[in-house]
């Protein structure tokens, strides 16, 4: 299933790539929902860097109340998104439902934090 997922994220790159932009892929922490998981990023260099940052987004999908549906990421992309997996921010949300549940059960956000995982990054 992963290795399907992955391919297709690759393929659809490489059919249109997007113009000032590289592919990144970051490794899902261990002790987290996400452990063993594969995310694709896309970081888009604007045309005034280095006076402008890079734009970064998710475009495996995740169930991560500071990442909305499009992948786009909540804090400056210069903080380490790994450790934003493992410590979600659910104060200060891009999906508020999400959110919520990370606050009022985590138990409930973790298992569906791997569901997820399981369905779009493995």
């Amino acid at each position: 299933m992963a290795l399907r997922q992955i391919n297709k994220e690759l393929s659809d790159l490489a059919r249109d790539p997007p113009a000032q932009c590289s592919v990144a892929t970051i490794m899902g922490p261990n002790d987290s929902p996400y452990q063993g998981a594969v995310f694709f990023l896309t970081i888009h260099f604007p045309t005034d860097y280095p006076s402008k940052p890079p734009q970064v987004a998710f475009t495996t999908r995740i169930y991560y109340p500071n990442i909305n549906g499009k992948g786009s990421i909540c804090l400056d992309i210069l903080l380490s998104i790994c450790s934003l997996l493992c410590d979600p921010n659910p104060d200060d949300p891009l999906v508020p439902e999400i959110a919520w549940i990370c606050k009022t059960d985590r138990d409930k956000y973790n298992r569906m934090s791997k569901e997820w995982t399981q369905k779009y990054a493995m």
